[in-house]
């Protein structure tokens, strides 16, 4: 039998849940704010993973966590499940589909500016010019897409909110690479997310309270469902599976299919549509992202 390509694997890993993720900023809209507040989500969407994350451990070797790991996993899930979800849902609730989805290709290019300043990897004239193109892009939707509509009241502060949820999930990144090659899979994500339950409780207990049950129609809780065993639960599973044999800039580099999968999903149910100055941004950041990555490729080419 031929050994498993983990490389392989990963990619796979990170291809499903970029798709999942593009499906996510429709489908996660639907739900909000008409039937569930933002905060009230991100509640519902951490306890429910901590709880299965936990209950899965079970069937697992128990690890213990060093002491000096806590205060960057510690960190890892104040980025990665508290800033990052809680930005990323009240921009969405905000804001709309296509713009989430065209922001959040900024995150690799963010994930080289922190890589460069942590990591001390080398930023050259063509990277310099992609960051410089795809910030140029985000900006645009960020000042120009006022537009508002009944279900987007203040799209220029949720696009803003999506360049910060998307400088957090890059930091995240960072943070727990060393962490993914060190622990298990699920040890990381049972104690990433009961940091992440104990963090958000203050900031979203009050809207989950909200949430009237008996009032939600069949859809929403299909959607609910997707979001909670989609969104969070495999995606942070597969994501942790793949940055063991990815870098981190590689890894964010597939959030670039997001865009794709989004745009198609969204105009095909009429959640959202296409203008020239979407069109325009989505181009600037694909060059932008583009130009940041290639040099890059062709490094690990030769």
């Amino acid at each position: 039998m031929p050994p498993i390509n983990k490389r392989g694997l990963a990619i796979l890993a990170a291809i499903t849940e970029s798709t999942i993720y593009g499906l996510n900023h429709t489908i996660a809209k639907s739900v909000m704010p008409l039937y569930i507040k933002p905060f009230g989500f991100i509640f519902l969407r951490v306890t429910s993973a901590a709880i299965l994350f936990w209950l899965i451990s079970l069937w697992f070797p128990k690890e213990k966590v060093a002491i000096s790991d806590w205060p960057r996993l510690f960190a890892a899930a104040v980025f990665g499940m508290v800033l990052n979800m809680l930005l990323f849902f009240k921009g969405l609730s905000l804001s709309t589909p296509i713009n989430s989805s065209v922001i959040v290709t900024i995150t690799p290019i963010l994930v080289l500016l922190l890589s460069s300043y942590l990591l001390r990897e080398k930023i050259t004239f063509l990277k310099v010019s992609g960051i410089f193109l795809g910030l140029s892009g985000a900006l645009m939707l960020v000042l120009f897409s006022a537009e508002a509509r009944q279900d987007a009241p203040n799209i220029p502060l949720g696009n803003l909110m999506f360049m910060i949820n998307a400088f957090s999930f890059g930091i995240y990144l960072i943070l727990v690479k060393p962490l993914a090659s060190k622990y298990h899979a699920i040890t990381l994500m049972k104690w990433l997310f009961l940091c992440a339950v104990i963090v958000n409780f203050p900031l979203t207990f009050s809207e989950f309270r909200e949430i009237e049950w008996m009032e939600l129609p069949g859809d929403v809780i299909w959607s609910i469902v997707f979001v909670l065993l989609g969104t969070t639960f495999s995606t942070y599973l597969l994501s942790i599976f793949a940055i063991k044999h990815l870098s981190p800039s590689t890894l964010s580099s597939f959030i670039y299919l997001q865009p794709l999968i989004a745009i198609i999903f969204a105009v095909i149910i009429g959640a959202d549509q296409l203008n020239a100055l979407k069109i325009s941004a989505g181009l600037l950041v694909f060059t932008g992202v583009y130009l940041v990555t290639k040099k890059k490729t062709e490094v690990r080419s030769n």
